[in-house]
C-alpha cells in the first residue's frame, strides 16, 4: 500500500524531535512505528514485532526499546555486524537474519538463533516476510569495499506496507527497479556509498512513499542531506524526504 505525501492526514500520524542533543522519537507510518538510532541502526515497530537492523553503538542505545523478536544484519562492518552491542541486548526470543558472511563470523550461541539468507531470496520468518536484496559497490572489481553477494539490503513486508533497508550500497540497478516501496532507508556516505547524486537519482527513480537518508556520516564530513531532499523535491512529487538527526554525539 503507498501513502502518498499529499495525503494530509498523514500529517497526524508522525512527530519527531530533532532538536540538537535529543533522539529522535518514534514516529509512526500507518502501522508501522519508526524509530532512529544512529548511523546505519533503527528499530521497527509493527503489531507485536520490534526489529532491530544492525544493531550499533552500544546496548545502552536499545534501553528504552522493547526487546528485538528479529534482527537484521546486513554485512561483516563493524557499524553492522557488532558483536559488543549485540552482547548487551536481550536476544532471548530473537531471531538473527543474515547473510552467510556474517553467519560465519557469530558465536556459537547466536549461530543457534540465526537464520541465512541470499540475495534475492524470501523467507517468511514470526509472520513476516523478508527478502534479501543485493547491496554493493560500482563499478563491481576485487578491490570492492563491498562485493554484490556478501551482504543484504532488505524489504520487509508489514502488513500492506514495505519498507526497504538499502543497506551499504550504490545506486545498483536492483535498487533503481524497486517497486511499491511504502518506506526506505537509503545510506549516502563517501567513500563507502553513494554520492548525495547517486542517492537522488536512485530515489527518484524508484520512488518510496517516504525516504529516510541514513547512514551518511562518511569522510571527511557529513553528506549533506539538504541537498539530497532538494535534489529529490526538484524532479518527484511522490516521495517524501524525511531529515532526522542520526548522529547525537
Amino acid at each position: 500500500m503507498r501513502i502518498p505525501k499529499q495525503l494530509p492526514f498523514l500529517l497526524l500520524l508522525w512527530s519527531t524531535v530533532t532538536l540538537s542533543g535529543q533522539s529522535p522519537e518514534t514516529e509512526s507510518i500507518g502501522e508501522i512505528g519508526v524509530q532512529p538510532i544512529v548511523h546505519g541502526t533503527l528499530a521497527l515497530e509493527y503489531q507485536d514485532k520490534t526489529i532491530y537492523v544492525d544493531p550499533y553503538g552500544g546496548a545502552d542505545k536499545f534501553k528504552e526499546i522493547n526487546a528485538p523478536d528479529i534482527v537484521l544484519i546486513t554485512d561483516i562492518h563493524g557499524d553492522h555486524y557488532n558483536p559488543e552491542t549485540l552482547s548487551g541486548l536481550p536476544l532471548e526470543n530473537a531471531t538473527l537474519v543474515v547473510p552467510a558472511a556474517v553467519a560465519e563470523q557469530l558465536s556459537e550461541q547466536l549461530q543457534e538463533k540465526a537464520i541465512v539468507i541470499a540475495n534475492d531470496e524470501n523467507k517468511t520468518i514470526q509472520g513476516i516476510e523478508i527478502k534479501a536484496i543485493p547491496m554493493y559497490n560500482l563499478p563491481e572489481t576485487e578491490e570492492s569495499r563491498h562485493p554484490k553477494g556478501r551482504g543484504n539490503g532488505y524489504i520487509l513486508t508489514l502488513g500492506e506496507q514495505k519498507v526497504y533497508i538499502s543497506g551499504d550500497t550504490e545506486d545498483i540497478p536492483e535498487m533503481r527497479a524497486l517497486k511499491d516501496i511504502d518506506i526506505a532507508f537509503v545510506c549516502m556516505n563517501m567513500p563507502y556509498t553513494m554520492t548525495v547524486d547517486q542517492a537522488a537519482s536512485a530515489v527518484n527513480e524508484f520512488k518510496p512513499g517516504i525516504v529516510y537518508p541514513y547512514h551518511y556520516r562518511g569522510r571527511p564530513e557529513m553528506s549533506d542531506t539538504e541537498k539530497f531532499k532538494a535534489l529529490v523535491e526538484e524532479k518527484n512529487d511522490v516521495t517524501e524526504v524525511r531529515l532526522r538527526n542520526w548522529y547525537q554525539e
